[in-house]
């Protein structure tokens, strides 16, 4: 089973030649290189450049690099998805998609690009959490759609929904997208954590968000990654009671049984199934860990 760790997927300015250089050395699993919101209009071209450019170079190691592309129909969107193409990152993040066109759209633009290269969907419009199951179904015919994004500060802005109080007016259109995503086997990133200097809160929302079934945070500060690469890791309990499952079902007089007695508790097979899940991953992040 070979699964990708994206705990932690920290958005990095690309116009700032500093970040772009330190996140070399971050234990952030993703990093997403930015030229659209974090960059002003008069910097876009420049950002440009130094994004592909540290693309280019290396040095990130085993880091997921995602270049986030101003939206198509901006004036400097096409240019960007031309020039990140030519860099070779892991990913493409397209903002705004609000529907199955705008995923059509990019892989039709894509079709030279090298196969490794997939799509990653921003969802931060209203249409996208209407159409959230259509976007996600992408993924049957174009196998470059691999990701979806949560936008939760877009999504506040355009419904003037807001994000305290647990995320109580935000959770039904995430676990929305959640059941969008498992249902097409599409990975889905939860949205930022504003108040960066929040420690508390910060691990309380990523806990949240492992909770509602996300796969990983999106984080606007280095400070962010340790809570996020500690909620969304298997737990030493968790990895021990993964493999006990594992092990018991592996017993010869449990052999083709579709439920055990584990420790008086009734086991399913699909226990088993999500046991491997978590065994998976942890083994690959600790490969990971091994070699930053």
């Amino acid at each position: 089973m070979t699964v990708r760790p994206r705990r932690s997927v920290l958005y990095m300015p690309g116009s700032n030649t500093r970040a772009l250089e330190k996140a070399k050395s971050l234990a952030a699993d993703t990093l997403i290189l930015d030229l659209e919101d974090a960059v002003a209009p008069s910097a876009k071209a420049d950002a440009r450049g130094f994004v592909c450019d540290a693309v280019k170079a290396g040095g990130y190691g085993r880091r997921e690099l995602v270049i986030r592309i101003n939206a198509l129909t901006s004036e400097w969107g096409m240019d960007d998805l031309s020039a990140a193409l030519e860099a070779g990152p892991d990913a493409i993040l397209v903002p705004k998609v609000s529907t199955l066109f705008d995923i059509a759209t990019v892989d039709k633009a894509m079709a030279d690009a090298p196969e490794q290269v997939s799509i990653w969907a921003m969802m931060e419009t209203p249409l996208a959490m209407l159409n959230a199951r259509e976007i996600a179904s992408a993924a049957i015919e174009y196998s470059r759609f691999e990701c979806m994004v949560m936008g939760t500060n877009d999504l506040a802005k355009e419904t003037g929904a807001g994000l305290g109080g647990d995320r109580v007016a935000m959770m039904p259109w995430l676990m929305t997208c959640v059941a969008a995503a498992r249902a097409y086997g599409v990975a889905i990133i939860d949205g930022v954590y504003n108040d960066f200097r929040n420690d508390e809160g910060c691990a309380d929302e990523c806990a949240q968000g492992r909770l509602a079934g996300m796969d990983g945070k999106t984080l606007i500060h280095p400070g962010q990654i340790v809570p996020a690469n500690a909620a969304f890791a298997p737990s030493p309990e968790q990895i021990a009671a993964a493999n006990d499952i594992i092990a018991a079902f592996a017993l010869p007089e449990n052999a083709g049984l579709g439920a055990i007695n584990l420790n008086g508790r009734m086991v399913e097979l699909l226990h088993c199934e999500i046991a491997r899940k978590t065994v998976a991953m942890s083994e690959a992040i600790s490969a990971l860990e091994e070699t930053s």
